[in-house]
Parts: structure tokens; C-alpha cells; sequence
């Protein structure tokens, strides 16, 4: 049985080659998200435990309180026009992101991206499942501590009781992933706004407590020089970037299904500059309040809520949060890495066998053996993060500078060797030459303690990097149809048809 929002086979036709389609990657019939659900996509992506650690790093880096909002303006509105640009392809053809990148790479050389994000997705679906069942283990533990004995280490690292709360929340996401994409949207609607009802009654018992005066939205006593202030700005910048670089990269999965661009543009507007800048005031409301009622900052909600001494509070609090986190990790790395499995292989895998790849493939990586040795992780990731700002520099150089914003949506599933974007066997070796020495680059910046302050910004340097490559790659393509200022303008805000 296809999810509900699957594409049957009469509704596309019978000439898309079965090596390049099914009923999930087909485009869709008929898209009906409004700003409203992109809006909950976005707030799944930030109301969540890492972002709300990450929002209060960036008042703790010493700037004044006003220097770190325009930080965040900044960088936010940065990631609403890379969600724009990102999301046009999607939306404009109604296909997930692995086949979009067919008319970059080539309809098979796409699998390499596919295949590379999955794998990106892999690893985060493990940590974000585990880090939601600690939440869990938590509840119990608070309502039936006799339950302790059952936490000690004994099996791979886990303990049984965390094993069971790991068998749980790996349930319950695979349950509302099974169910299709139309539950999945219903699920963020409810998931993100459940978040702010908990921060807000958190941020208003904080300030209950402490009173205005014991609030501060710089939460560090370090003083900097101008030109520190000005680096430390411009890194802040570049991190909000980072942290969202993964969300962008899936985003086209999700914008495929938005009603009009009108409507994508909407809810980036109202889930990108105006949710992030208002998670992060509230969060700081209460990381500051934190500081002046216990004597110390602390960044983790879960902690904070335990302080209220309140039982039910804190099962509320942290069951809210598990449904935040189990919602981020659907929308982030299950969803995409069952698009991109599919696309590898059409006929055998499905999006719902693709998404169930990713999710067993995460109980083997053994997420908590990672989180013991944060070397390993940082390392892991850092190399998976090298690939995600060439990815992105690549298919949006392709899409808006070479092909001028066009794309031929039947050429996408055309197998034969007179198909559009067929190139050499299937395969744009030019795209792929780009991507090389992007992601080179990248990994030599992870891997140099000494250019550690780059890596910082390693998504923008990829970008960068391939999207240069790219273009000198297929010059003759460029130098046919030149881009001029006025034309990419039309593009980007769409006036173009």
C-alpha cells in the first residue's frame, strides 16, 4: 500500500523509464501545503533540545545582547533566501531533491548525492532517536525509580532500560513515518507549537521568580576588544548558517509538496527570521534566569525543568520535548534518506523500505558508543558536513546559473542515451569533478587542528568552491545563456516563469 501523498502509476506516464521512477518520486499530482506547514517544518527544525543548546552559545560569546540578535538576523535571513533558492526546483516540478540533482549530476550520477546525504541523515537519525529516549528514560525514572538497577551498561554499551526506551521512541518515529507523509505533516503542525507552549510557561515561572531585573540577554562576563567583538559576530553569522545547512539541503523534499512558491516563500518568512529570532529571546529568558536563581548558566532544558522540583511538570516538559525531537528527526533525517535510498534503486526500494534502511541502519552505528568518544563523532561528522555545502553549491549553480532556472521535469526519468540530462552514460562527470575538490578542501579543514577557526566556515567555503568549479566546468554552457544580474534577480524572486 503506497503512503498517501504517493503518486500512483496512472498519474504518470508510461515512458518514465522504471530504473529512475516510482510512485514516490514521480512528481506530485497535487500539492496542497500552505505557509502553515512549511512554517511547522521550519519550527520542527529549531524547537528543539540542540536548538535550544545552540541559540543560548550564541549570547554566551561575550558580544553585547543587541550584537547577537542582528547575528541571528543576519544568519537567519541568509537561510531564508538559500531556502528559497533551494526550494524552487522542488516545488516548481513537484520531485524530492535526489531527483532534482539528476539534472546536475546526470539521471544515475544523482545517486552519488543520494547516497552521500543518506548517509548524512543516517548518522543524525541515530543520535536525535537517542538523545529523545534518554528524555524518556528520565520519565520513567522520575515516576518509578525502582527502575534504577535497570540502567547500569551491559549490552553494546546500553543499558536494557535504555534499550527499551531507544526500542520505543525507534517505534514510535517509525510509526508516524509508516503512515505517509500527510501524517507526517500533521505531526509538525501539532510538534513545533507544543514546544512553545512548554518555553513560554518556563520562560514566565523564571521570570516569576527572578523578577525582569534578573534577566540579561548577554549571558557572558568576558569583555572583547572591537576587532574580537567584529570576529566574533561575523563566526556567529556563519554558524547559524552551518547549523541550519542540514535542513536546507533537505528542504526540497518537503517544498515539492507546497501549493506555490507565494506560499514556500511565506512560511520561511514567518518559520525562519521571525520563530528563530523569538525561540532565541525565550530561551535566553530562561538560560539568564537560570544563572541568577542556581548560581550557574544552564543550557540544558531537561536540567532546567528538573529544578522546578515539580513531577508532573517535568514529565510534561520532557515528553514535549521528546515529541520536538522526534519531530526534527522525521523531518530531518528520516524523510530524506527514504527519498534518496528510493532513487537508487526505484523498482526495489520504496520510499517507505528507504526510510526503514535508515532507521534500522541506526541501531547498528550504536549511537551512544559514538557520544563516548566525542573525537570519533566530531570527526565522523565533520566529514559528512564536508559534502553538504558542495552539494548545495552545485545543484543551485546548475539550476540558476547554467540552466537559467529551467528544468524539463520528463527528461528527469528519461533512461535512454538521447535523454536530456543523460551526459556520459548517465553520468555529468563535470558535476562530479566539481564536487571533488569542494569536499578535499572541506576535509582538510576538519582535519587541521590548526584551521579550526575556518572550518567555522566550511558550508560556505564549499558552496563556494563548487559552485566556482561547476561553472568554469560547463563555461560553454554559461557563455550560450549568460546570466545577467537582471535575469538571476527575476529568478530568484521568482517573476520569472
Amino acid at each position: 500500500m503506497a503512503h498517501p501523498d504517493s503518486v500512483s502509476q496512472q498519474h504518470y506516464p508510461a515512458s518514465y523509464s522504471p530504473k529512475l521512477t516510482n510512485e514516490d518520486l514521480a512528481p506530485v499530482k497535487n500539492p496542497h501545503w500552505s505557509w502553515y506547514n512549511i512554517f511547522s517544518f521550519w519550527m520542527s527544525d529549531i524547537h528543539s533540545m540542540g536548538g535550544y543548546v545552540v541559540a543560548a552559545s550564541f549570547f554566551a560569546l561575550g558580544l553585547a545582547g543587541w550584537q547577537v540578535l542582528l547575528c541571528l538576523l543576519v544568519g537567519i535571513c541568509i537561510v531564508q533566501i538559500a531556502a528559497n533558492l533551494i526550494a524552487r526546483p522542488s516545488q516548481m516540478t513537484g520531485v524530492p531533491y535526489a531527483v532534482v540533482c539528476r539534472q546536475a549530476f546526470g539521471v544515475f550520477g544523482a545517486n552519488i548525492p543520494a547516497v552521500i546525504r543518506g548517509l548524512i541523515a543516517f548518522a543524525w537519525y541515530g543520535i536525535q532517536t537517542w538523545l529523545a529516549s534518554n528524555a524518556l528514560l528520565l520519565v520513567l525514572l522520575k515516576f518509578w525509580p525502582t527502575l534504577t538497577p535497570l540502567t547500569v551498561p551491559h549490552f553494546v554499551g546500553l543499558s536494557a532500560l535504555g534499550w527499551i526506551c531507544f526500542a520505543v521512541m525507534w517505534c514510535v518515529q517509525a510509526l508516524v513515518f509508516w503512515r505517509g507523509m500527510r501524517t507526517i505533516q500533521h505531526f509538525i503542525d501539532i510538534a513545533g507549537p507544543a514546544v512553545y507552549i512548554v518555553m513560554l510557561a518556563l520562560a514566565v515561572w523564571i521570570v516569576s521568580q527572578t523578577g525582569w531585573t534578573g534577566i540579561s540577554l548577554t549571558l557572558s562576563d568576558k569583555t572583547l576588544t572591537v576587532s574580537q567583538q567584529t570576529w566574533q559576530m561575523i563566526t556567529a553569522i556563519s554558524l547559524v548558517v552551518s547549523y541550519f545547512s542540514g535542513p536546507l539541503l533537505n528542504f526540497g523534499d518537503f517544498a515539492r509538496y507546497g501549493k506555490s512558491m507565494k506560499e514556500v516563500r511565506r512560511g520561511n518568512r514567518w518559520g525562519l527570521p521571525f520563530n528563530f529570532l523569538l525561540f532565541s529571546v525565550i530561551t535566553v529568558v530562561i538560560v539568564s534566569g537560570t544563572k541568577n536563581l542556581y548560581g550557574q548558566m544552564i543550557t540544558d532544558p531537561i536540567e532546567t525543568v528538573a529544578h522546578t522540583g515539580n513531577g508532573l511538570v517535568m514529565a510534561l516538559a520532557l515528553l514535549t520535548m521528546i515529541v520536538a525531537t522526534v519531530g526534527i528527526n522525521i523531518v530531518a533525517n528520516f524523510v530524506s534518506p527514504a527519498f534518496d535510498f528510493s532513487n537508487c534503486a526505484p523498482q526495489k526500494i520504496s520510499f517507505r523500505m528507504g526510510g526503514m534502511i535508515a532507521a534500522v541502519g541506526s541501531v547498528l552505528l550504536t549511537p551512544w558508543n559514538l557520544f563516548q568518544s566525542p573525537e570519533l563523532i566530531h570527526y565522523s561528522l565533520d566529514v559528512l558536513g564536508a559534502f553538504i555545502g558542495p552539494l548545495f553549491g552545485i545543484l543551485l549553480c546548475d539550476f540558476y546559473l547554467i540552466k537559467r532556472g529551467k528544468i524539463e521535469v520528463d527528461e528527469l526519468f528519461n533512461a535512454t542515451a538521447q535523454g536530456r540530462y543523460w551526459y556520459q552514460g548517465g553520468i555529468n562527470v563535470r558535476a562530479v569533478l566539481a564536487l571533488v575538490p569542494a569536499v578535499t578542501i572541506g576535509l582538510i579543514i576538519s582535519f587541521i587542528p590548526s584551521l579550526h577557526e575556518v572550518a567555522n566556515f566550511s558550508w560556505f567555503i564549499g558552496v563556494g568552491i563548487a559552485s566556482a568549479a561547476h561553472y568554469l566546468l560547463h563555461a560553454r554552457e554559461a557563455v550560450e545563456h549568460p546570466a545577467t544580474p537582471q535575469s538571476l534577480a527575476r529568478l530568484v524572486t521568482g517573476k520569472e516563469s
